[in-house]
């Protein structure tokens, strides 16, 4: 008898397995960080790219790279995001701009901000 096939998980489920499986020395921050994206826009949708976790609305925006043991990255890959501006943002890209986070204190210290960039971001990506 042929084995049958899982079905696909969805998008949440897909995050929450990635999550539940991730061994990473800042994977609470990991989660402060997702949480406070996900409540910056309700327009945001969470999947796993690029394996990772990744924001979207009609287009990519922003990804998390964790390969680092000892600081977070939030990568901004829509082309605008160069017209955004803070002192968060890194990079002088001409199509991203890369966000640095060590740990919950610098997280936390930077939520308004982060919250202002994603909402401007969302709504020149929408445009």
């Amino acid at each position: 008898m042929p084995k049958s096939k899982k079905p696909k998980l969805s998008d949440e489920e897909q995050v929450a397995e990635y999550m539940l499986q991730l061994a990473h020395p800042l994977k609470a921050e990991i989660e402060l960080l997702r949480s406070i994206i996900k409540n910056a826009n309700n327009n945001l949708k969470e999947r796993i790219k690029w394996n990772a976790p990744s924001y979207y609305t009609n287009v990519d925006l922003l990804t998390f790279n964790v390969k680092s043991d000892n600081t977070i990255l939030l990568i901004l890959h829509h082309v605008t995001c160069v017209k955004l501006k803070s002192d968060l943002l890194e990079g002088d890209f001409p199509d991203r701009r890369i966000i640095y986070f060590k740990d919950a204190d610098e997280i936390n210290s930077s939520k308004k901000e982060l919250e202002r960039i994603i909402n401007e971001y969302v709504a020149l990506a929408a445009a």
